[in-house]
């Protein structure tokens, strides 16, 4: 029977040199897929408690979906792992591109680092063989550079790269790791894991071949599913999708949201489609969390309209394995900068650089956009810790004195572009600030934590959990804190897994806004629901967004038994998604992780209540959310520690 892993790890020591490879047996697989679990399987035995994130005994693993390769859709997500120099907790970060087939033609699932290396290296591995290799001709150069440079020294057309720029260089908590020029794996600052390292890159050229177990089922539910990913009614100008988000907000009920439209949106604009629609409905947060739809109105918000960007795009983008080609490249309006092109940017990326510093300029946004790619430093938490020290500079905290005569007030571009600059090369005011809010609050004390918007340390994504307290929940107790792409109520919604799970509660066509906002066991399964199947489907290298399908059009259970040859049920495959949550969860009772330093400024909260905008006077009740999805777990409510039975019903040693 042929399996869709490849059944080994590669080992690589920076220290010492030494690389070998080590076979993981068909259990792991079985109890933990591929990706995530199979990383949160290794790292939680490997790791010792209390290590240094940025030391010599953490370990980043680069890893592979389960179905990445199988010729399903939507599979060609790959994640680093290790633990966070930013959040002192377990730490992911997913991400596109074409990196992750590169990582199992290579004949591996993995690919990890422990040890520190004596001088910048990289990892090429062709033909069966792998070596480091002097990397000082490419230390130093960006992430664009780099790649470049690396793939004509590969010598080989088909060879993928994944590296740092400067950001993970300097060791800036807030860098991530780029593949595909721009393409980056953001979140948990794992880009300064490598810089620390010495790792400034891998460079992958295998030709070994990815099998399944039956082609042909996979293939015959490849083409049910495209006839969802096909259909596509024209659809109106970018701009009224703001009066769409106006709509949604003054409509009294929450409509259960269908993923088709927003697969429809995303097929035409990308992410950007939810730009305006996300600042007026009140899921965009504005202006440091502190204002609303009310402080960037339609016309402020006018220049970032989905149709600017498309208008932009030369060609479209694709990840490995998918149909949507939601990405592209677009065109740098703005002549006068030293970049043509770039990665479209990303909703999160657009709204963190102009809803939350209150920056109309849509240029400024392209050209950042670009740098912070190169940079490889984290577009959300580089917005985040912009509006930070706006905040601080306009209460008094700072001065131009400490900011390097920079004027740092709302929607001032030339200093939100000269200050983005400074932090990416740790200059002057830069260097207090590249670490994100949480150690730049610290450092400048009188008060300046009240305006870092973070959860232990992470800076917030551009979600609110005023408007849906899922968001807020999952900040709060992932075992990753502070992420958005693990749950909400909308995500529920759009997942429709109660369509695979019977026991899980269908939320109606429309339900009341104000249920939302009830504590109640209604959200704690649906929590608790989502991160289970998302665990699933980062194991299997599944992207979010073929996820909103919904599993009723999108057969990610049925592919994983087509590719290995299992027959397990949805419920035991949810099973295997809450084993790697507890993992990941004990992973962070190990290093000793205090469970309420997960817990993010209240004003994310509303506590206090906003007094105007979309979420006037809302709050989320959060710690009873959180007491009740970790007994939801079998986890100790206040701790967040698994207990023995959880952990011996789920088989973990």
């Amino acid at each position: 029977m042929k399996k869709s892993y490849m059944g080994k790890i590669l080992m690589v020591d920076l220290g010492t040199g030494d690389i070998r490879e080590e076979t993981i047996s068909n259990d792991v697989y079985e109890n933990y897929l591929g990706g995530v679990g199979l990383a949160a399987r290794l790292l939680y035995d490997l790791i010792p408690a209390g290590a240094d994130p940025l030391g010599p005994d953490n370990i980043l693993g680069f890893v592979s979906g389960l179905l990445t390769g199988t010729g399903t859709l939507f599979t060609g997500r790959w994640m680093v792992a290790g633990k966070s120099p930013l959040t002192g907790t377990w730490g992911d970060a997913n991400c596109g591109g074409n990196f992750s087939p590169a990582i199992k033609r290579c004949g591996y699932d993995g690919i990890f680092f422990t040890g520190i290396s004596p001088k910048p290296v990289y990892l090429f591995v062709k033909n069966g063989k792998a070596e480091l290799k002097d990397a000082a001709g490419v230390w130093g150069k960006d992430a664009v550079e780099t790649e470049e440079i690396l793939l004509a020294e590969s010598n080989d057309k088909k060879a993928k790269v994944a590296c740092i720029g400067q950001a993970g260089e300097n060791i800036s908590l807030i860098a991530g790791i780029s593949n595909d020029k721009g393409r980056i794996a953001a979140r948990s600052g794992l880009g300064a894991v490598m810089g620390a390292k010495r790792l400034k890159a891998l460079v992958l050229a295998g030709r070994e071949v990815i099998h399944s177990n039956d082609r042909k089922e996979i293939k015959k539910l490849r083409l049910k599913t495209m006839v969802f990913v096909k259909a596509q009614p024209p659809l109106n100008k970018g701009f009224l999708n703001a009066y769409l988000g106006k709509a949604m907000r003054m409509f009294p009920g929450q409509v259960a949201l269908d993923g088709m439209l927003y697969k429809m949106m995303l097929k035409k604009w990308g992410t950007v489609s939810m730009n305006q629609l996300s600042i007026e409905v009140g899921d965009s947060p504005i202006m440091n969390w502190d204002g609303s739809h009310n402080d960037f109105t339609g016309r402020k918000s006018a220049p970032i309209n989905p149709d600017v960007f498309i208008d932009c795009e030369v060609k479209k983008y694709h990840c490995a394995s998918c149909p949507l080609g939601c990405g592209g490249i677009c065109n740098i309006r703005d002549k006068n900068t030293e970049y043509t092109e770039t990665h479209k940017p990303e909703y999160e990326t657009v709204l963190a650089l102009s809803g939350l510093l209150l920056n109309e300029d849509v240029d400024s946004i392209f050209y950042l956009n670009e740098l912070l790619n190169r940079a490889a430093m984290d577009t959300i938490s580089a917005g985040a810790t912009v509006a930070f020290a706006i905040e601080c500079f306009e209460n008094g905290i700072l001065t131009s004195k400490d900011t390097d005569g920079l004027e740092l007030t709302w929607g001032n571009t030339k200093a939100i572009v000269a200050l983005i600059k400074k932090m990416i090369k740790r200059e002057g005011i830069g260097d207090l600030l590249a670490d994100g809010v949480k150690v730049a609050a610290e450092k400048i004390g009188n008060g300046a934590d009240k305006y870092a918007m973070h959860a232990c340390g992470q800076e917030l994504p551009m979600h609110d959990g005023r408007n849906d307290p899922g968001f807020a929940l999952h900040y709060s107790v992932e075992p990753t804190p502070g992420r958005h792409t693990m749950g909400s109520l909308m995500y529920y919604d759009m997942f429709q897994l109660w369509k695979k799970i019977k026991s899980l509660p269908n939320p109606g066509i429309v339900y009341s806004k104000n249920s939302k906002y009830k504590a109640d066991e209604d959200k704690t399964v649906k929590a608790a629901a989502c991160s289970k199947f998302m665990n699933v489907a980062n194991g299997t290298g599944l992207c979010l967004f073929g996820a909103f399908l919904g599993l009723h059009r999108l057969p990610l259970f049925e592919w994983i038994n087509a590719a290995t040859g299992w027959e397990k049920t949805p419920e035991e495959y949810m099973e295997i998604g809450e084993r790697i949550q507890t993992l990941k969860q004990a992973f962070n009772v190990k290093h000793g992780v205090d469970p309420e330093s997960l817990m993010p400024n209240g004003r994310t909260l509303g506590m206090p209540p906003m007094k105007k905008g979309a979420n006037k006077g809302r709050s989320v009740d959060i710690n009873k959310l959180v007491k009740d999805y970790r007994e939801h777990f079998g986890w100790d409510g206040y701790t967040g520690k698994p207990t023995v039975k959880k952990l011996d019903d789920l088989g973990i040693e």
